[in-house]
């Protein structure tokens, strides 16, 4: 069955951030993951999670000014030295939280700046990360995001990731595979799970349209967990969903599975 943590950047929004801890242990969960920590000390993040139990098991690299629109740096040329800075400062938050994986958010295609350069500032950004973090023994990842929710987002298609970390070549970089994203872009998710299934380090779910809980939407999600188990994934899942109708209202789709093995 699927290990799966709690995304408290998109569930919990009843609480206030640091209170959204307590509310995934007491529903059960062991692990949680967020966007970012950064808003943050350390410290703090730290002591929530001991106090309740939990592992963080994913955040994303700095992805530069997010209310501004930027969604992500990591292929932008002017900002190298942004994004190799915002790489220290997630080891720092990943080693005090004893986070073992980051996902780094490409962003948006620079306008006017030649596709070559931004490709060879891509891959030249991921070989830095992923080599800073290697050294104490942390991964890198990446994912697609679906340029329709999107518009602009340099690598939109799992193919696309699966070029640039092919690219980069370092034996620590991985996929991030969202099912979401997938369905909205492409659809035919079973075979591109399997097809890169060696690469994937961590997936992450929501149903469409509307990006709610399992059993909203036209997701075959029993079908997928199951498939999940069959491939040997024994990575976690990350709950990347807006509830319906609150947290604990939508909840009703994990307590079947984690009875039964199934969703509705």
């Amino acid at each position: 069955m699927p290990r799966f943590s709690a995304n408290l950047t998109m569930m919990y929004g009843e609480f206030n951030f640091l209170d959204r801890f307590r509310a995934a242990a007491e529903d059960g969960f062991e692990a949680v993951e967020y966007m970012f920590p950064y808003d943050y000390e350390p410290e703090v993040l730290a002591r929530e999670l001991e106090r309740h139990g939990l592992r963080q098991v994913l955040f994303n690299l700095p992805a530069g000014d997010w209310a501004a629109g930027d969604r992500g740096i990591a292929c932008d040329p002017a900002r190298r030295e942004a994004f190799r800075e915002g790489v220290d400062r997630a080891l720092t938050y990943a080693e005090a939280l004893g986070c073992r994986q980051l996902n780094c958010l490409v962003g948006l295609t620079p306008e006017g700046v030649p596709w070559r350069l931004v490709e060879i500032t891509l891959v030249d950004n991921l070989r830095y990360a992923a080599d800073r973090l290697g050294e104490r023994g942390i991964d890198l990842l990446v994912e697609a995001v679906n340029s329709r929710d999107v518009p602009g987002f340099h690598l939109d298609t799992v193919e696309a990731v699966a070029e640039v970390v092919a690219a980069a070549a370092r034996p620590n970089l991985y996929l991030q595979f969202d099912v979401y994203h997938q369905q909205v872009m492409r659809g035919d998710i079973a075979a591109t799970f399997r097809r890169h299934r060696e690469r994937i380090r961590h997936i992450q779910i929501a149903d469409h349209p509307g990006r709610h809980e399992p059993g909203t939407g036209e997701i075959r999600f029993d079908f997928l967990f199951d498939l999940f188990d069959r491939e040997g994934y024994d990575g976690w899942v990350g709950l990347e969903y807006r509830p319906a109708a609150g947290t604990r209202e939508g909840l009703g789709w994990l307590s079947l599975y984690r009875r039964h093995g199934r969703v509705a």
